[in-house]
């Protein structure tokens, strides 16, 4: 059994993977169409931006997020001043930090899934007329479909297992920013609490393997469609 601190950096957890996953998603479905057609304009510059935070320290992306959308950053102030918004130290901004933390390797899992459609099948709607955004969403997203499922598998894993960038930007406050990478984190700091951190850490080995798991088989059944 779940003592309460577990079932409450669980709870957490799943949030904040579960709200930077839902807005993270469709921006990456974009970006990764954008990133499979060949005549993009300035493609090389938003494959760079969208594959940055694969490369950079964690750390180095929370601290950047933290200047931007700080409430004295240049976003943050203004969404501090007119909504009364902040995202810094809260569950939302640890679901910015993880969302974007996540977001490349969804781009990569859906503009995998974008170039294995038949460009074919384009190249004849557009000769009957249809439009990009029509082809997009006739074509290109529903062959893509398997690729999105696992892209937000994947996705969702990721933002679970996010750590640096979010400490970092959201801090560790239990029943608020509390992951369980960072109930790890605090339960290894404190006297006694290996026994909890290994309790977290099975839990979050679990879930792991369990989205993985299901992202392998919706990538198998998108090769099969491909293949068709």
């Amino acid at each position: 059994m779940l003592t309460p601190a577990e079932v409450q950096a669980l709870v957490t957890s799943l949030l904040v993977a579960g709200r930077a996953t839902v807005f993270a998603l469709p921006l990456a479905i974009l970006v990764a169409w954008l990133l499979s057609r060949p005549r993009t304009p300035g493609r090389f510059v938003l494959n760079a931006l969208a594959h940055a935070p694969l490369v950079l320290p964690p750390v180095v992306v929370g601290y950047v997020l933290l200047l931007v959308f700080g409430v004295r950053g240049p976003v943050g102030a203004v969404l501090f001043n007119t909504l009364h918004l902040r995202l810094a130290f809260t569950g939302w901004g640890a679901a910015l930090a993880a969302g974007v933390m996540a977001f490349p390797l969804m781009v990569r899992a859906l503009r995998l899934s974008f170039e294995a459609v038949d460009p074919g099948l384009e190249v004849a709607a557009r000769s009957l007329g249809a439009r990009g955004w029509d082809r997009f969403f006739s074509i290109a997203l529903p062959l893509a479909a398997p690729g999105v499922a696992a892209a937000a598998i994947v996705g969702f894993a990721a933002c679970l297992g996010e750590f640096g960038a979010v400490i970092t930007f959201a801090a560790n406050i239990p029943g608020e920013t509390q992951t369980l990478p960072l109930a790890i984190y605090a339960a290894l700091q404190s006297p006694g609490g290996d026994a909890l951190a290994l309790r977290l850490s099975l839990l979050s080995i679990a879930i792991a393997v369990i989205a993985l798991a299901a992202s392998e088989v919706l990538a198998r059944r998108a090769q099969r469609l491909a293949g068709r």
